[in-house]
């Protein structure tokens, strides 16, 4: 008779705190980690051999907004399929609850313009069985799925909930919109969100082109919300940000720490136009450890790029009144019309006419555009731009990228880094005090693709690179980022422990070139991306994915509120069920 329930064998365990790797096999019972040894003479009821590869926690991935997905959808894919096993959604002060039936169209315009989810799929997908904050879990709970999900509490559907239009508006809170607001979010704490997030970058917009309820919120209203997560140890202020004034929004999350005992988060970005502000950031972050707040910057392990093509959201000349008139053919039409040199000649010519927010800052930067192919290079050299083949080819960017565009049928892309374009990566990487995130996973579906960032830390920083050591890199992918979200239970191997398992072909790993699907509600597009050398990916002890194919198991569960490390309380271990 079988003692475990699964025993992995011949695997090099890396366990992601950071020590030495080591063979051994792991033996699991239920859903947790029973024994790791050199050899378990022991019978599993399945065994896997896992001789040449690595044995992993799973991923857990703190920045993603399947906010509206997670109600519909089995998968949490691409993240899922890409190895994550823990994913946070509820970023950026977006998402679905709490809300009043008449404010609806309002949360899905924020969603659709923010996170460039299709609004159709939305209106479609979303089931709209909850009000509150607490509803909203309780649906996400009855909803079986193939990995684990926990939510902050976003500040801009709490904005809409309590002053409806006014919120819409960007209207200045009043003191009892405050206290209204601090009883939903303490309700929500409570029912278990995990924390609070807010933006206050102008980038996000809503689908009109507004700016969003919570773009330059006061800060003195921020400053009260966050200090709601004083009465709930563990919780996370999350915060993104253009930090134009740096040390005055810097301040908002220092002040909410500091009176509250919360962790503190936020998205650290370099750009061409401002190359320091990141070191100045960590500074910042330094600073605030030494004097006992625990702040971390949250680091994307790759250059933040948007994608385009025919078959994305966007492309360069999208703006343009003739390309616009054609958006609506389907993609073989349209390609058989760009063809004609009549309408390439007047597209060419003609200037963006209200562009959106990615084109205005990336539509003409031909010098830092690059085409997309395989082998994939997430950092192209310069001389690879459109602007550079234009100039090899005796044309002007704009007309080689527009005859780009048209080959394979229309199903080239362009990818276009615009932030975090430096080899300073894995300096930010390894800082103590930040964490590898920024993948976005189920936003941005048809313009960015950055799930796959916590392979492409494997794959560039460590395999190719060895800037960083592949006990370090698992560790970033794992328990830094649980640690972040007191999600104490999982991230590391050792018994007792969640049994959430990656199991690595590391030298087979690979990442190809996202690929458009219209799986959505309502036809929806959005970019998934497959990588070689997965082998097995295991939640709660069970096998979901094989070799990038799913096992349609669904062991996944709502995380309500932070989980205790079972190895220094085994008699809370019930606690820790999802």
């Amino acid at each position: 008779m079988a003692e475990y329930d699964l025993i992995i064998r011949n695997g090099t365990v890396v366990d992601g705190s950071g020590v030495a790797s080591r063979c051994a096999d792991v033996a699991i019972r239920g859903d947790r980690i029973a024994l790791i040894e050199p050899a378990i003479t022991a019978r599993g009821h399945e065994e896997i051999d896992a001789t040449g590869h690595l044995v992993t926690p799973g991923f857990v991935d703190v920045h993603t907004h399947y906010d509206g997905q997670a109600t519909w959808d089995y998968h949490l894919a691409p993240s899922s399929q890409l190895g994550a096993t823990t994913v946070v959604i509820g970023n950026c002060g977006v998402g679905f609850a709490p809300c009043r039936p008449q404010d609806r169209d309002v949360l899905i315009g924020l969603m659709e313009g923010v996170e460039d989810i299709p609004g159709t799929a939305l209106a479609e997908g979303l089931p709209w069985d909850w009000e509150t904050f607490g509803d909203y879990l309780d649906a996400l709970e009855g909803k079986p799925r193939d990995i684990d999900i926990a939510a902050l509490y976003p500040h801009g559907p709490l904005r809409v909930y309590v002053m409806g239009e006014r919120a819409v508006n960007r209207e200045a809170a009043t003191a009892a919109d405050i206290a209204a607001m601090q009883r939903e979010l303490k309700a929500g704490l409570d029912a278990g969100a995990v924390g609070f997030s807010t933006s206050r970058t102008m980038i996000h917009r809503t689908n009109t082109g507004a700016f969003t309820p919570t773009y330059q919120a006061a800060n003195s209203e921020l400053k009260q919300l966050g200090e709601t997560l004083a009465a709930a140890p563990g919780k996370v202020f999350q915060m993104v940000s253009d930090f134009i004034d740096a040390d005055y929004e810097f301040e908002i999350v220092r002040h909410v720490c500091a009176r509250t005992g919360a962790k503190g988060t936020f998205s650290l970005l370099q750009s061409d136009s401002r190359p320091t502000m990141w070191s100045e950031q960590l500074a910042r972050v330094d600073k605030a450890q030494a004097a006992g707040l625990d702040i971390r910057a949250q680091v994307l392990s790759r250059p933040l790029g948007v994608l385009m093509g025919l078959n994305a959201s966007l492309t360069p000349f999208s703006a343009r009144p003739t390309f616009r008139a054609l958006e609506g053919l389907p993609l073989p039409e349209r390609v058989a019309q760009l063809r004609k040199p009549a309408i390439k000649a007047a597209i060419l010519n003609e200037q963006d006419h209200n562009p959106h927010v990615f084109l205005e800052g990336l539509g003409d930067k031909f010098a830092s555009m690059f085409p997309l192919r395989d082998p994939l290079e997430y950092m192209p050299p310069r001389e690879q731009s459109v602007a550079a083949l234009a100039e090899k080819a005796g044309l002007t960017p704009a007309e080689w990228l527009y005859d780009w565009l048209l080959t394979s049928d229309g199903n080239t892309l362009i990818y276009i880094p615009s932030i975090n374009f430096t080899e300073s990566i894995p300096e930010m990487l390894l800082h103590p005090y930040t964490v590898s995130a920024l993948g976005d996973g189920g936003a941005h579906v048809g313009s960015i693709c950055d799930a796959s960032a916590g392979i492409y830390l494997l794959t560039k920083w460590v395999r190719e690179r060895n800037a960083i050591s592949i006990e370090q890199g698992i560790h970033m992918l794992t328990r830094q980022p649980a640690e972040l979200y007191s999600l104490l239970d999982r991230g590391l191997l050792a018994p007792g422990m969640k049994a959430d398992l990656n199991i690595i072909d590391f030298d087979g790993l690979k990442i190809y070139s996202p690929r458009i699907v219209h799986d959505l509600p309502a036809g929806g597009r959005r970019f998934l991306q497959d990588v070689d050398g997965l082998a097995a990916t295991i939640v709660s002890g069970e096998v979901i994915y094989r070799d990038g194919e799913p096992t349609n198991v669904l062991p996944g569960r709502l995380v309500r509120g932070q989980r205790v490390d079972p190895r220094a309380f085994p008699e809370q271990k019930l606690m820790n069920k999802s």
